[in-house]
């Protein structure tokens, strides 16, 4: 009998009901359902768990679909400075349900409200930057990456470099086909003091004595919505660590080396400790920062109670200084102390006098770098550096200077950004002066096109713009021990990521800033528990020596000798 024939002789009902188990056991056995289920039991019998419905759950989760994400969201919020910026949001399918996963912002590249000259037009110009990343971020970005598994980093970070380029070129053409237009398609990633030709020629001719100086280079252009890049790649990165049930710098860590890392060692805490720059009250102009170098080997709980020791001692001489403008002690955007001086012997001589109060060794137990953000100091009618109200210093009186300052305070091993990047000859020149004790830093980004410049042995890494993870990764890799992981000044106050990033790129050394502030401590907070997490584990590797390129290998030879003789005097 035909299997048409042997249907007619049961109702419509029947048939219905008989052909739905017919295909509900076909779509069983194509997926292997019975195999999977009959498997299931006997481990569950075998197991024997408390919670046996948990135990199923468990287990058919783990015979789940990937998680893919389903969409991005991004929504504006605010930094430490009240600058507009974003938050990238992950969504992922996961079981067959949607879930919000993790968020994250980076830096933006908008500098401090002072010292932008044309506050409303640059206002306008930052809604600009937040509407365009906010439209990418809702639009292609998200349509982009729909159905992408989110622990596929490396192509994740692909598809959106990718797409960056194509932005650029675009913005590329529309500027070459209409100048007029450049400069609202690209903008500079900081504010930059310049002057028109007119001004610098003048300035020439009133030094004619000295050889001119290189005017500005152009500034590096920022492409509208780049900031949702590295907003997105951070904010996957994170998904995917959850998913994997790893902290974030434990998946860092494997994108890096591409296996599992089986031990870890948290970078140095470089703390500011006091801050004197352009910004600051008082005439001097010259030390933006003034940081603390810890002695290795430190918990991150022993530098920070060292460092807030260092800074009650400096209140209590500040307070009971009977020298005029002393007295004014305030908390500054890096948030470090500030007070009213007019020469750079005066804050160094005051954490002098502090750490020899405290009974701390200043060049054996801790150091100090200097943060001179010379590019701010550029008065470009003039051809000189300001370095303090009314004093001006050329380049060349500059080098001078920095050498006095090195051979009076030795503890300084390091100074960041002492020149402009144009002024290549007196990069080359204090390296040559001071290079045996004393390490030169170069504040820049990832991505900078600017040239190596002589003499750096190091660079500042920050975690804005288009950088992706994985860019951040790939440089590392490539400049192992040259890289230093720093903060901007307009930090989210939501993000801890930094601490993980570093711990997870295997870097030696972590600028964070001062002891105050929530986008500050978070981070510190973050590095602790890091530090705790890593103890308990027993994975933590306490390195006992600093590393290039803070300390050069004479200044370290230096440093043990010193130390040994202290030893044996004992």
């Amino acid at each position: 009998m035909s299997y048409q024939r042997f249907l007619r002789r049961y109702s419509t009902e029947e048939r219905e009901s008989f052909e739905t188990k017919t295909a509900a056991a076909d779509f069983y056995r194509a997926n292997g359902i019975p195999e999977a289920i009959e498997r299931a039991l006997n481990e569950l019998f075998f197991h024997k768990p408390t919670d046996v419905y948990g135990y199923l759950a468990n287990y058919f989760t783990n015979l789940s679909a990937p998680p893919s994400i389903s969409r991005l969201n991004g929504r504006e919020i605010y930094d430490t400075r009240g600058q507009l910026s974003i938050e990238v949001e992950v969504f992922c399918i996961v079981c067959n349900k949607e879930k919000r996963m993790c968020s994250a912002a980076v830096s933006s590249h908008f500098g401090p409200k002072e010292s932008l000259l044309d506050w409303k037009a640059k206002s306008q110009e930052r809604v600009d930057h937040v509407m365009t990343a906010l439209q990418w971020i809702s639009g292609p970005l998200s349509n982009m990456l729909k159905c992408q598994n989110p622990c596929t980093q490396s192509e994740v970070d692909h598809l959106l470099s990718n797409f960056y380029l194509e932005e650029r070129n675009i913005c590329n053409r529309v500027e070459e086909s209409s100048p007029s237009e450049s400069e609202r398609v690209l903008t500079s990633p900081l504010p930059v003091q310049t002057k028109d030709k007119k001004s610098i020629d003048q300035g020439k001719k009133n030094n004619t004595a000295e050889k001119p100086f290189p005017p500005a280079a152009p500034p590096e252009p920022v492409l509208p919505g780049s900031l949702a890049i590295g907003s997105v790649s951070l904010a996957v990165a994170k998904t995917a660590a959850q998913l994997k049930g790893i902290p974030l710098y434990k998946y860092i860590a494997a994108l890096k080396s591409q296996e599992t890392t089986s031990q870890f060692h948290i970078p140095v805490s470089l703390v500011t400790l006091l801050s004197c720059g352009k910004t600051c009250p008082g005439k001097l102009s010259l030390l933006e920062e003034v940081i603390l170098i810890p002695k290795a080997g430190q918990r991150v709980k022993q530098i920070i109670t060292m460092t807030l020791e260092i800074q009650k001692e400096m209140m209590r001489i500040m307070n009971t200084s009977t020298k005029a403008g002393a007295t004014q002690v305030i908390l500054c955007d890096s948030g470090a102390l500030t007070a009213n001086y007019e020469r750079p012997e005066q804050p160094l001589d005051l954490i002098t006098e502090a750490c020899t109060n405290l009974g701390l060794a200043l060049g054996t137990e801790i150091y100090l770098a200097i943060n001179c953000a010379a590019q701010e100091l550029m008065d470009y009618s003039k051809g000189k550096y300001e370095v303090a109200t009314g004093i001006l210093k050329s380049p060349d009186e500059l080098v001078d200077m920095y050498q006095t300052l090195i051979s009076k305070y030795p503890a300084v091993v390091a100074i960041i950004s002492p020149f402009r990047s144009e002024d290549k000859d007196q990069w080359e020149k204090l390296s040559n002066a001071i290079g045996d004790s004393c390490s030169l830093l170069f504040d820049s980004t990832y991505k900078s096109k600017t040239p190596p410049l002589p003499g750096v042995t190091g660079h500042i890494l920050k975690y804005i713009h288009e950088t992706t993870v994985s860019d951040l990764v790939c440089i590392t890799s490539e400049h192992q021990g040259s890289l230093l992981m720093g903060t901007t000044g307009n930090e989210p106050c939501i993000e801890d990521s930094l601490a993980d990033i570093a711990v997870g790129l295997g870097l030696d050394y972590v600028k964070l800033g001062g002891l105050s502030g929530a986008e500050r401590m978070i981070k510190y907070n973050r590095l602790i528990s890091i530090e705790e997490e890593l103890v308990q584990q027993g994975i933590l590797v306490s390195k006992e020596k600093h590393s290039p390129p803070l300390f050069t290998e004479t200044l370290q030879e230096w440093s043990t000798t010193a130390e040994r003789a202290l030893s044996d005097t004992a």
